[in-house]
């Protein structure tokens, strides 16, 4: 008998016991303490590794869906770090699933992770929809959303409104009248709504009413053919941007035309990303703690799998990083 080929029913001849009793061993079931010890001596032996599809038909596979828009990003790197952490720590394999901020996808993998036998999901969500009310409805899972607020259940959101009201306040204290501001399609609420009517009612608050909105989805290129849209004949003197990739599109066509930073226009952003403390000048933008929110996306879907009460809503929170980009 080669090691790496012993079997389960192997495992049970060896040990003198059914099949089913080492499944059960597996699956956190009930075995009896001299049985247990039996099997684990002869697992460690062979150093045998349970094939985790064999345990999709059992009470708990120990496996948990994570569905996220996109995986090239540096918070949504943070994001996943902070969340294979625990489950890591906790025994949990995860099943990452990229949708590339397709809406249709996460309907089509939440249903499919149901099928898997997950034992909860983390859906980090470009919206919540009537479609994903009806899927998340039906799933009877535990399932916590992570940067969307849903009302039906449980979510770990940021701060969207006060860090937008604090870039807004920022901006209207320096006397910046022409705003420019790039922001992304409303079916993402935290960041199309929540975020921009927090920078609007912070800019209010100082009289800025003179601001020129463009869409882009999350892309460098996409930020590019906004920024060159809020330039083309209109005045302005500051360029907010939704996230710091943006930020760095709003940069390269500025370069392009000549105009310096921040003494032609000024920029600012959200997302905190490494490289603004290098690219010139400092990039001035809110950091969300984006570690944290993998843990505690990750630790409040373990409560909800064990049947403890969580927070229906928890709020991250963020740092503001002064650079050198707004004159």
């Amino acid at each position: 008998m080669k090691n790496n080929k012993i079997t389960m029913k192997e495992i049970a001849e060896l040990c003198n016991v059914t099949k089913t009793t080492i499944s059960r061993y597996f699956n956190g079931g009930y075995v009896k303490k001299e049985t247990r010890d039996k099997i684990s001596k002869v697992i460690k032996k062979y150093n045998y590794e349970p094939n985790t599809f064999a345990r999709l038909k059992a009470k708990q596979s120990y496996m948990i869906g994570i569905i996220t828009p996109a995986i090239d990003s540096i918070v949504a790197s943070r994001v996943l770090t902070g969340l294979e952490k625990v489950f890591r720590e906790k025994k949990y394999i995860p099943i990452i699933i990229n949708t590339n901020h397709d809406s249709k996808l996460e309907l089509v993998y939440l249903e499919k992770l149901k099928r898997l036998n997950v034992d909860g999901i983390v859906l980090s969500a470009t919206e919540i929809s009537d479609e994903h009310r009806k899927a998340i409805k039906k799933l009877n899972l535990p399932i916590v959303i992570y940067g969307q607020e849903f009302s039906d259940g449980i979510s770990i959101i940021n701060d969207d409104y006060n860090a937008g009201r604090e870039i807004g306040e920022y901006i209207g204290k320096r006397n910046h009248k022409h705003v420019g501001y790039i922001t992304v399609d409303e079916k993402d609420i935290a960041i199309g709504i929540t975020r921009k009517n927090g920078v609007i009612d912070g800019l209010k608050k100082y009289n800025v009413k003179k601001i020129s909105f463009e869409k882009a989805d999350f892309s460098y290129e996409s930020a590019k053919i906004a920024t060159n849209k809020l330039l083309a004949n209109k005045k302005i003197d500051v360029i907010i941007c939704s996230t710091d990739k943006q930020a760095h599109g709003v940069y390269r066509v500025l370069k392009e035309k000549g105009l310096k930073i921040p003494d032609d226009i000024s920029v600012i952003s959200f997302g905190g990303y490494e490289i603004d403390e290098i690219i010139e000048p400092q990039l001035s933008t809110i950091k969300f703690d984006s570690l944290n929110a993998g843990v505690r996306t990750a630790n409040t879907l373990l409560e909800l799998i064990n049947n403890n009460k969580t927070d229906k809503i928890y709020y991250i929170d963020y740092q503001f990083i002064e650079g050198s980009s707004v004159k």
